[in-house]
């Protein structure tokens, strides 16, 4: 909320101050992005004295009230003085003066005498934001005679310091400059009284109108970060980077308020505007340490709930204002600005964080549901969705749920793939402590949270990254490799120590802060090539002279090596489209190209993914001329640790539902879809579907409305095609839970063996799953449309029988029931090269699981 200017009316209600005691400017503008113009001495003094006094705005006791509350105006020594004391009360029990007071008077008598004058060079660069150690100049300091104490209160009347035995006036400078040279031997504990309404002298009324307050100088207190935290910036090396960089609450030297840091290098100054100063950075210049491009400022009296951004002189002298690159909560979009924050929910997960890393995720169960957090249940907040999602994820039998990016995004079109916000989860449901809270609920229920991560690219919202400083920063500086051609985006620069390190912690900051289980990270392709959706000579080869980003390499080895070794039973995850080597390979570990592996935990299979759905697109009659698009999956499945999805990506823009890609009428293609879930739950590797498809949803996802769940309506004539969907997909996760062949093994040959790969006229697939003590179980798809009886598979010797435990046909899931109803035994008849083999029924478009009895 940004203030209006004091109103010219006396009559009408004047705007409140904020905690720190910065008031509204005349005539300060409703938009943040602009800060106000201030008015020159000359120029208050020329206006009479009643205009002057309309135009200032009067403090109520309530706002005095709470600034004293935050603490921003209690000074650690007082005077002594009872009737300095009492005409000080500015309390809500306090009696109305009858008449306006005095002129204050020194205490002991003494008067602040007049400090050395401040170089016209400190002033401009002060009142301009070009002022690079605005500490040097404000604040106290010993000299030759006492101490020296200079404040910059634009719009002030007058400010008095407090102190032990003391209390004097300073100077008026002019420009909001305020001084005196007093009698101390050290710089003691002190505050200030800055006054911003009018004496007895100058025409006050009333006690009300002589508005004063009590606040703490932020330039008495030092640096707020230390020698280390700096090191480990300038190296790119800080793991822990959010508890150093943003707006942190804290109690510093005794007083409590909030640390700003933010790294700008190229700033010529920076300042903190907020609404607790209504917008004019002037007042708090934050000064530069070293070399590190850090600046820093400490704010008393400012804390949890307060808006902010940067206000940034770039290099040529000109204005941004900037949200906080490291800021963990921000305001809900379109409002951009930053919010001051610290969690403080208590955690419950603590059995789930003990166990998660007990089994390796390649060697562990690991079915994921994705979803959209926006629109699964359009509406609702993180809280709500407590309530809701963790019992039906539950109920389906889910182990893990994919949240598409919840890092703060402006525009909800781009479903959270455009980050403003890396550090701050997505507003728009509520506050971080919130989205703790569903985190938390959805461990209790026993279900991973894994989250997309989308550190390849950000987009150009001049509020935001780009140019943060006024020249390329996070982005690249060759705007050949800064430009993301598909996007309108600016890539990161890989390359750059800062940049790295700011991403390398995001990633850490998800897992630790808010006990993420596993980080998808989106566009991974993107990243890895120089010549990614690049024409000959829009791209410069590598030192190397070939066109991988070398610098991308080495940033995703170095994520996934410190998120393995900070995390454990974290796991990350790539989403990559190509076929570089090593993608899950350990970093250490050198492959034929020459690189380490990246280090992934998992990898999508976006080759599977394409493959398949073409191959069940196709009418059943010409499937046969697309058999090998089944198989081959298998050619390569042990080169990467994978995982099979059906994504938010291939049901929108025009691809169709899953089940809207079936052919033929409404029964075959729910029965295609039916198959084809039980054949991808019985492939090698992990699956992940995408919400919506777990009920055979026919029209696309949107992010507008989210699935349809009146599909589900018991009211609705068709309410038993989709609810029998859900029900397969129930049983499939339950089977495949309690079956260690379909996940134990994924990522090793000994794991899985063809029974019948070459049966295209047929359109059928048999295969074997084993655990690691060999236990099998057989899936076999049928994507005809016709019954086939007596169809002879081959099976390992030693069983003694085989018998249904999934048949995607039944009834119950709106199929036809054709099934194998007793135990099939092993006849000693030799078929797809095994002595032994069992004689099925195979229903149309159906796969069916079979285990030994």
């Amino acid at each position: 909320m940004t203030a209006r200017p004091p109103s010219e009316n006396p009559s009408e209600p004047q705007p409140q101050l904020p905690a720190n005691g910065v008031p509204a400017p005349a005539g300060a503008r409703a938009e943040r992005d602009e800060p106000p113009a201030r008015e020159g001495k000359e120029a208050k003094e020329a206006k009479g004295a009643k205009s002057d006094r309309a135009s200032k705005a009067a403090k109520p006791e309530k706002a005095a009230r709470a600034e004293k509350a935050a603490g921003a105006g209690k000074a650690p020594g007082k005077s002594t003085d009872k009737s300095d004391d009492r005409s000080d009360d500015r309390s809500a029990n306090a009696p109305k003066a009858a008449k306006a007071p005095k002129p204050r008077k020194e205490a002991g008598g003494h008067i602040a005498r007049p400090a050395p004058p401040l170089a016209e060079s400190d002033r401009h660069r002060l009142l301009s934001g070009a002022h690079h150690d605005p500490h040097a100049v404000l604040g106290a300091r010993t000299g030759k005679g006492g101490v020296v104490l200079r404040v910059l209160r634009p719009y002030a009347k007058g400010v008095t310091v407090v102190a032990e035995g003391l209390r004097a006036q300073l100077h008026d400078d002019g420009d909001g400059f305020f001084s005196g040279a007093l009698p101390w031997r050290q710089v003691p504990e002190y505050s200030l009284l800055v006054r911003y309404g009018l004496t007895a002298e100058e025409g006050a009324g009333t006690a009300e109108e002589i508005d004063e307050l009590e606040v703490q100088d932020p330039y008495r207190f030092l640096p707020t970060l230390g020698d280390l935290d700096l090191h480990l910036i300038g190296e790119g090396r800080h793991e822990e980077l959010w508890n150093a960089l943003g707006a942190r609450p804290m109690v510093h030297q005794g007083v409590t308020g909030t640390r700003f840091t933010v790294w700008a290098p190229n700033a010529q100054g920076v300042r903190i505007s907020g609404d607790f100063n209504y917008w004019d950075g002037t007042v708090y210049p934050m000064r530069s340490l070293g070399s590190t491009g850090v600046w820093e400022l400490f704010v008393p009296g400012v804390g949890e709930g307060a808006l902010y951004k940067f206000d940034i002189t770039r290099p040529d002298g000109t204005h941004t204002l900037r949200a906080d690159p490291m800021a963990r909560r921000t305001e809900v979009p379109p409002s951009t600005a930053s919010i001051v924050t610290e969690s403080h929910h208590v955690w419950h997960d603590e059995e789930w964080m003990a166990h998660r890393g007990d089994l390796p995720v390649h060697e562990a169960p690991f079915s994921v549901y994705e979803l959209h957090l926006g629109s699964w249940r359009p509406g609702l907040t993180y809280r709500q969705l407590a309530l809701q999602l963790p019992s039906y994820v539950k109920d389906l039998g889910f182990t893990h749920v994919e949240l598409m990016p919840v890092a703060e995004h402006p525009f909800g079109g781009s479903w959270g793939y455009q980050v403003t916000g890396f550090y701050a989860p997505t507003s728009r449901m509520g506050t971080p402590d919130d989205f703790r809270f569903l985190v938390d609920t959805l461990h209790r229920a026993g279900i991973g949270v894994i989250v997309d991560w989308v550190p390849a690219h950000f987009p150009k919202d001049e509020w935001a990254l780009a140019q943060f400083d006024g020249r390329p920063l996070y982005e690249h500086s060759d705007p050949s490799r800064a430009e993301h051609p598909d996007w309108g985006t600016l890539e990161f620069d890989f390359g750059r120590t800062e940049v790295r390190n700011f991403l390398v912690a995001n990633a850490v900051y998800w897992c630790e802060e808010f006990h993420i289980d596993g980080l998808r990270v989106d566009a991974v392709a993107s990243m890895l090539y120089l010549d990614y959706s690049r024409e000959a000579g829009e791209w410069t080869p590598n030192e190397r002279g070939g066109r991988e980003n070398l610098d991308a390499v080495a940033f995703l080895q170095e994520m996934n090596a410190t998120v393995y070794r900070r995390c454990p039973g974290v796991v990350t995850i790539a989403e990559e489209s190509t076929a570089w080597d090593g993608v899950t390979r350990p970093t250490h570990l050198i492959g034929a190209g020459g690189f380490g592996g990246l280090g992934f935990g998992l990898k999508w299979n976006m080759g599977w993914m394409h493959d398949s759905l073409d191959y069940v697109s196709k009418e059943p009659v010409h499937r046969k001329y697309h058999h090998s698009e089944m198989t081959f999956s298998m050619v390569y499945a042990y080169s990467e640790n994978y995982v099979l999805p059906i994504s938010h990506d291939e049901v929108v823009h025009g691809k169709r539902s899953l089940v809207s890609k079936m052919p033929g009428d409404w029964w075959q293609q729910r029965a295609n879809h039916r198959a084809y879930l039980g054949y991808m739950w019985a492939h090698p590797g992990k699956q992940l579907l995408f919400m919506g498809q777990e009920f055979a949803q026919g029209a696309e996802w949107s992010e507008g409305h989210g699935p349809d769940w009146w599909l589900l309506d018991p009211s609705y004539a068709a309410e038993a095609d989709h609810r029998g969907v859900r029900d397969l997909v129930r049983d499939l996760n339950a089977v495949y839970g309690r079956t260690p062949a379909l996940w134990q093994r994924d990522t090793v040959p000994e794991g899985f063996a063809w029974v019948e790969g070459d049966a295209g006229e047929d359109n059928v697939f048999a295969f074997l799953r084993f655990d690691a003590q060999g236990a099998p179980l057989l899936a076999v798809s049928n994507f005809s449309p016709v019954v086939r009886h007596q169809y002879r598979i081959g099976v390992p010797e030693g069983v003694s029988g085989w018998t249904e435990v999934i048949n995607t046909d039944a009834g119950r899931y709106g199929g036809g029931d054709v099934f194998n109803m007793d135990t099939l035994k092993p006849e000693a008849v030799p078929a797809q090269g095994r002595p032994a083999s069992v004689q099925l029924t195979l229903p149309p478009l159906a796969t069916l699981w079979l285990k030994p009895v």
